[in-house]
Formats: C-alpha cells, sequence, structure tokens
C-alpha cells in the first residue's frame, strides 16, 4: 500500500494492519522528513486516544493528515504507533 500526498509517496508498506476500512502504516513505513506532530488529539471508545501527524510535500501543508495511537486500548494493540490517513492523503495499492 502507499500513502500520497502532493502527488509524492509519504509512506508505503506491504504491512497495513486494515481497522475499519482504514490502512494503518507501520512506523518505520512513514518518510519521517514530511511529518510534523501535531496538538490534535481525538478519542475513539474502543481504541483510545489519537494523536495526529500534519503533512508538508514541497510546501504544501495538509494539518492533521494522520492519526495513530501511542498507548491503544488492548482491543487496537496492533496498530500501537500505526498511522491512518485521510484529509487529503491517498491510499492506494
Amino acid at each position: 500500500m502507499k500513502a500520497v500526498f502532493n502527488n509524492v509517496i509519504i509512506a508505503e508498506s506491504d504491512n497495513t494492519v486494515v481497522v475499519e476500512g482504514n490502512h494503518y502504516f507501520p512506523p518505520q513505513s512513514l518518510k519521517k522528513e514530511y511529518f510534523t506532530v501535531s496538538d490534535h488529539k481525538s478519542t475513539c471508545p474502543w481504541k483510545g486516544s489519537a494523536s495526529y501527524y500534519s503533512v508538508n510535500v514541497d510546501g504544501k501543508t495538509e494539518t492533521d493528515a494522520g492519526w495513530y495511537y501511542k498507548s491503544p486500548s488492548e482491543a487496537a494493540k496492533e496498530i500501537k504507533d500505526h498511522v491512518a490517513f485521510w484529509k487529503g492523503v491517498k491510499v492506494s495499492e
């Protein structure tokens, strides 16, 4: 799977974990130079507290475009630190 923003691959992996239709990319698959930690947080009733990354590629920024769980619930432990995307990031094979 590939995550693409502004025509650049920002993450790529053959080992994503699919939860609720979202592909969660392992942390080592991210091209870290495109990511900055956001202050935004949200809560999922069964996964726990989500943290966010903003993505910047060639001067174009998408705030809070990726989310991840640093300390997920036991039910979601397989996605610990994995990142899923939305907001203009296209995920495809």
